[in-house]
């Protein structure tokens, strides 16, 4: 399951949505999940599971791959949806003393956990096709104009990107922490939920120390290299604009003019 988390992973490919600018990517994807937020029913999140189904053939990125990813949150999903099908107040289908199942409930458990869906795939869609040192680049030059007031957005951005790049190296680290342990007989399978969270408890300290000792080497090798920060810093490529940008700006304002219109007419 951790081989499964495809968020912070970059896939190499040189489709349309590849070559976006960064800049372009992130603001779409912001304007994507506000997007996700204002749909006020089923209808609204088929138009934009659509809109997320070209892009996913645009991107050329296998199905299977970006659905795999789906995997470790599952149980995210399903407490989800049980929270919701069970909590919410409406027409009674099913009862057993303080459980309930509603029509309501039903309703808002499938909406919820659609919304989660489309939520997790569009976002990892901005990582999966765009690679870290340009997502960087994308989130410093979005946020420029904070440099006025002595906001320091390049290591902001240079975090962030960090952060995200880093997520499959530590997931990669306690997938071996695992195995070693489970060749000295440790157990992660069987139990109840308590206690297979519990047996995971002896992986933090490793990982941890796994974690800082990765933090260490990559600060030593910024510093050998004479990393200095943003000021007077240069780039091998420049991202700008280009044709491709211009297009996607207006798919994405199609979209949210189809949203419009469908909330304002229908």
């Amino acid at each position: 399951m951790i081989r499964d988390i495809t968020l912070g992973q970059y896939y190499s490919g040189n489709s349309p949505v590849h070559r976006l600018d960064p800049r372009t990517k992130i603001l779409l994807v912001f304007a994507y999940i506000i997007s996700l937020f204002a749909v006020k029913d089923f209808i609204g999140f088929a138009i934009c599971g659509a809109a997320l189904a070209i892009v996913v053939i645009i991107s050329r990125i296998p199905l299977s791959f970006i659905l795999r990813g789906m995997k470790p949150i599952m149980m995210i999903l399903a407490f989800t949806f049980i929270l919701n099908i069970f909590m919410v107040d409406g027409h009674i289908l099913w009862q057993w003393k303080f459980l309930k199942i509603t029509e309501e409930g039903i309703y808002r458990a499938l909406f919820m956990g659609l919304r989660l869906i489309l939520l997790i795939i569009s976002s990892s869609l901005l990582t999966l096709t765009t690679k870290p040192i340009a997502l960087t680049d994308g989130l410093e030059k979005l946020m420029s104009p904070l440099a006025a007031i002595k906001v320091p957005t390049h290591e902001i951005a240079m975090m962030m990107s960090i952060a995200l790049r880093f997520i499959p190296t530590l997931l990669s680290e306690t997938d071996k922490i695992m195995k070693a342990q489970q060749a000295r007989g440790a157990d992660f399978e069987t139990g109840n939920i308590l206690q297979r969270a519990k047996s995971l408890i002896p992986i933090l300290v490793p990982l941890f120390i796994s974690a800082f000792r990765i933090a260490s080497d990559l600060a030593m090798a910024m510093e050998a290299r004479c990393y200095r920060g943003g000021r007077g810093r240069t780039r091998m490529n420049e991202i700008k604009y280009g044709i491709n940008d211009v297009i996607a700006g207006i798919f994405a304002i199609l979209l949210i003019a189809a949203l419009m219109l469908y909330r304002r007419f229908v």
